[in-house]
């Protein structure tokens, strides 16, 4: 026999179906036959046993079923399924059952197949879906350095807020060396505020490369790398969750992107493990999101009314957030119970066959573009929606942009990956899944969470090589803002107006992202604890008696265009949206009760009340 041959039911559409993928596996190494054509050939095998299972003809004799299939796809290089059938003699006999259970009931699972695969049986291909990821990226990195070009100086320049040089000297100061590995760098090497613009700009470069196609593999790296040093220095102003998702998302991603100077338009298989690993991220988000929602024990969670204030008590809200909040308390119950289904259900939808993976991303983009419509999150809806997009194949993205007419050199596989280069992908696999398992096993049983990786996962946090997430654990169901006032005399008071945040009652609510203002977002929290707690604050009011370019740059507008305050204050309100009827009549998105001062009044030493 000249090579191994397949006899299988050719009057099954169920059997052709899933020989049409098992051949595009196995390629040329295995013939596919039907047995009523080439029944003749091998007399001695009975008719029903070809008609009740597969059979597979090879160097080693006949065998059917299970084993014929996995000795097929062996032939095909992919040999696991046959190793574990050899080796495990529970893993062959569950293997043989559900074989059995499957060839008495193909009606049923010809259906089953249509209703998960659709008419896309044969192995799927993720190169438009990869290349479509890429470019989302690089958007999400480019919103997230270019948002900084405005920001950066006031935020840690030598006359900012928190500057990176005064942070550096403190922490050197109090840990000695132990500093560089509790804030990773490379501000360290140079702190001058030249050098924090280098990194933002030279980011914002990174991140067109990855847009445009070049050099995509270490442009996102070192794009990581940049931003991670920012992270590292940013103190409170880079501590978000999207600032972490989008430095995994870059690190992994790397092991994805090709490492060629110029792809441009042209597509390419991704490496599988660096896929799967980036699906596996998509899962972690969207689950973790849910479950601290649940184990936070938050009564507003569980009794589905955390939609009650939300959209109201969020960061930066939106005028379709404000229109959300009017909405019906049952429509805003089952809305609450719909976002618990989506982030706790579908995320295993990703290990499903294709067409219940696409299903699951689609539920997790519908659910992030409500998100984006109703708050101002900054570059973080697109991030989760670029990981999303690789539950796509080719076979549905090609055919919803086909509307387009866009074109594209499509390159079916990827250039063979280096021995190297897979040593290094499989062993941050299994570093990743390590402290990614270790921080969920944590969220659920921390007790049963060893020591070890417990220290494993401290030691490491500062790389945030991989991070665990949980934005709106618990609901906050009261907005408190703060209003910022300057005075020369101490007596007449102007307001400093913000740029974003809700300050002026007949200011609607608007959007901003992906643009994310650090300090106005900072205000939110600030608002939630004494002002003692959020040290930064304290800086801010003084940047302001001083009349720092860089903070003043900030906000939307100074009162005082020729000297600073001689003194400032912060004061303390309530806000809450409006109703529909209340805005009729005074065209106000907002109103407000005052609550008292938030901070008292400040002055710079010298003058009364000096600090």
């Amino acid at each position: 026999m000249e090579k191994p041959t397949l006899l299988y039911d050719g009057d099954c559409y169920f059997c052709r179906s899933w020989v049409n993928r098992w051949k595009k596996i196995s390629g040329a190494a295995v013939e596919f036959r039907a047995y009523q054509e080439a029944r003749h050939l091998f007399p001695e095998i009975p008719t029903e046993e070809l008609k009740i299972a597969v059979q597979l003809i090879d160097s080693q004799g006949r065998c059917s079923g299970a084993e014929a299939v996995f000795r097929t796809l062996a032939y095909g290089k992919t040999a696991w399924p046959l190793f574990l059938y050899q080796k495990l003699p529970f893993f062959k006999t569950l293997c043989e059952g559900i074989y059995r259970l499957i060839a008495s009931h193909r009606g049923f699972f010809s259906k089953l197949t249509r209703l998960l695969w659709g008419s896309h049986l044969e192995e799927p291909r993720y190169a438009f879906a990869a290349w479509v990821f890429t470019r989302l990226v690089g958007l999400a990195y480019f919103f997230a350095f270019g948002a900084l070009i405005f920001q950066w100086k006031g935020l840690w320049g030598r006359q900012g807020i928190l500057p990176v040089q005064l942070y550096l000297t403190a922490l050197k100061s109090h840990f000695g060396l132990k500093a560089y590995f509790l804030s990773p760098t490379l501000c360290w090497i140079f702190r001058q505020d030249a050098f924090l613009g280098f990194l933002v700009w030279g980011g914002t470069l990174c991140s067109l490369l990855i847009v445009f196609g070049i050099a995509e593999g270490p442009s996102i790296l070192l794009g990581w790398l940049f931003y991670s040093s920012l992270v590292a220095a940013g103190q409170d102003f880079l501590s978000f969750q999207w600032d972490i998702l989008l430095l995994e998302t870059g690190l992994l991603a790397s092991f994805m992107l090709p490492w060629k100077l110029r792809r441009g338009f042209k597509i390419e298989e991704p490496r599988p493990a660096a896929r799967i690993l980036l699906l596996f991220l998509l899962f972690k988000l969207f689950f973790e999101s849910g479950l601290v929602k649940i184990l936070s024990g938050d009564p507003h969670w569980r009794n589905f009314t955390a939609l009650f204030y939300h959209y109201q008590t969020q960061p930066l809200p939106t005028w379709i957030g404000w229109w959300a909040a009017q909405s019906p308390q049952w429509f805003l119950k089952i809305s609450a119970a719909a976002v618990l289904m989506i982030e706790l259900g579908t995320p295993f939808l990703l290990f499903f066959p294709r067409r219940a993976k696409m299903l699951g991303a689609a539920l997790m983009i519908f659910l992030q573009i409500l998100i984006a419509l109703t708050g101002n999150y900054g570059f973080f809806n697109l991030l989760a929606i670029s990981l999303c997009v690789l539950c796509f194949d080719d076979f549905f993205l090609q055919s919803f942009f086909k509307k387009w007419s866009l074109k594209f050199h499509a390159i079916s596989k990827q250039r063979p990956t280096g021995q190297l280069k897979n040593v290094l992908i499989f062993s941050f696999a299994g570093l990743w899944g390590i402290l990614s398992l270790s921080q969920l096993t944590a969220l659920l049983a921390p007790q049963a969470l060893p020591k070890s990786l417990e220290d494993l996962d401290a030691a490491l946090s500062p790389l945030h090589i991989a991070s665990s997430y949980g934005p709106f654990a618990v609901m906050t169901t009261h907005r408190y803002e703060i209003v910022i006032q300057g005075s020369e005399d101490g007596i007449s008071w102007e307001d400093y107006d913000f740029k974003w945040k809700p300050q002026y009652l007949g200011d609607a609510p608007s959007f901003v992202e992906p643009y994310q203002p650090r300090l106005d977002w900072q205000m939110w929290f600030a608002a939630l604890e004494p002002y003692q707690k959020r040290s930064w604050f304290t800086a801010f009011l003084v940047r302001l008696l001083e009349g720092s370019p860089g903070v003043l740059s900030l906000l939307k507008s100074n009162p005082f265009q020729q000297n600073p305050p001689k003194y400032v204050r912060a004061l303390f309100y309530e806000y809450r949206f409006t109703t529909p009827a209340e805005r009729r009549l005074s065209g106000h998105w907002w109103r407000r009760q005052f609550e008292g001062a938030y901070c008292p009044v400040l002055a710079l030493q010298g003058d009364q009340n000096g600090i």
